[in-house]
């Protein structure tokens, strides 16, 4: 039994080895997470496996039931900021591989597993002349993780593309192919991170591509890129965007200190169009310059989208900002980094003191989009 690899409860262990077996699974002691992540801050997880198969992770969900162990699930450690403290359960790293395609007329159907790197399967796809994720380039971290948080950007989300996902229901012990609809899917948001939080774990993903549609061109970084190539192929839009978030810094590069960071730390607020009105008749009222228009995109109807980056420069942040061993990129606004030895409590410090600013400013709460892992 599991059980029997973990100390008795109530007790700290004195371990003559830090980790035990259950069938070819491993589960290792106080691995660290850090390293694990983008932002390559946080504590060591209590207990760590590495899941390669479908076996695999009901061998490590019955071990942390066994030892009423916590559980968290990691992929890419891409949109993470793990605790000083660590996790004091059971951490499984979803490493299952393999991508598979079918046709569907003249589109492709793609099987992709969760452990599969996110920009690698994009690739892939672009390699094929296959279209509807051309834009989400260079996005660090795994399949896995893009249907939970319905994963977007320039002007394209998963959610336009994803046919169903294959997960472990932790409430029956079954796995389960979810359709499209069924994943509650909003900007930024699925049921796998709102109402069904912690009962499914992402196994694999299922993506209908187009082979006919051109390339998306709708966001405005992504026009001026090509304002001199009004036709440019898949494969030259994915190129470009990773050119893009490389000049902004959300490409990982491992010498560039701007990289150790979880992405865009805030979302886009979605707002309601007469609390807008209220807030600019406000900035009228404080006769503020013409420029503190604030900006807005389309959204859901009576909501509008602000740009997080532009109220938190308004709210007086500058790119290059420094709180301690934190700071806010020098390339864009919405990534808070590590400038090395950074502490989890120094990156919330910043988070805290940019959203209390942004809400006194232009009352709008900023939500934090890493997960904070604890």
């Amino acid at each position: 039994m599991p059980v029997a690899c973990l100390p008795p409860r109530g007790r700290e262990p004195t371990l003559r080895r830090p980790w035990c077996t259950l069938g070819k699974m491993q589960f290792r002691e106080n691995v660290p997470l850090a390293p694990l992540t983008t932002l390559k801050i946080g504590g060591p997880a209590r207990w760590f496996a590495e899941a390669i198969t479908e076996s695999d992770l009901l061998k490590a969900v019955d071990f942390a039931r066994s030892s009423s162990l916590p559980l968290f699930i990691l992929g890419g450690g891409s949109n993470l900021l793990v605790s000083d403290a660590g996790f004091p359960g059971l951490v499984i790293h979803v490493a299952l591989r393999g991508i598979s395609e079918s046709s569907d007329g003249s589109d492709r159907i793609f099987s992709v597993a969760a452990g599969e790197d996110w920009d690698h399967f994009v690739t892939h796809a672009v390699d094929r002349s296959c279209g509807g994720i051309e834009c989400l380039a260079g996005i660090p971290g795994t399949v896995g993780g893009t249907p939970v948080q319905n994963v977007g950007a320039y002007g394209q989300e998963v959610a336009t593309t994803i046919q169903t996902v294959r997960a472990l229901d932790l409430a029956s012990g079954r796995f389960v192919d979810l359709s499209r609809s069924q994943c509650g899917f909003e900007y930024r948001k699925s049921i796998f991170n709102t109402i069904a939080r912690g009962r499914y774990i992402v196994v694999a993903v299922t993506y209908h591509l187009s082979t006919s549609s051109p390339a998306m061109l709708n966001y405005a970084d992504i026009k001026q890129y090509f304002k001199d190539r009004p036709t440019p192929s898949l494969l030259e839009v994915a190129a470009g965007v990773r050119e893009i978030r490389h000049g902004k810094g959300m490409l990982i590069t491992p010498s560039d200190p701007d990289c150790r960071s979880a992405g865009s730390f805030f979302k886009n607020p979605v707002v309601p169009d007469n609390q807008l009105q209220q807030i600019q008749s406000s900035l009228a009222e404080q006769t503020v310059p013409a420029e503190l228009k604030i900006p807005t995109y389309p959204a859901e109807p009576g909501f509008s989208k602000v740009p997080a980056a532009w109220l938190v420069e308004r709210a007086g942040f500058s790119k290059g900002y420094i709180l301690g061993n934190a700071a806010i990129s020098s390339r864009h606004t919405l990534a808070l980094i590590n400038r090395g030895g950074a502490s989890a409590a120094e990156i919330i410090a910043l988070k805290s003191e940019i959203v209390a600013a942004v809400q006194q400013r232009f009352g709008i709460a900023l939500e934090q989009e890493p997960v904070y892992v604890t």
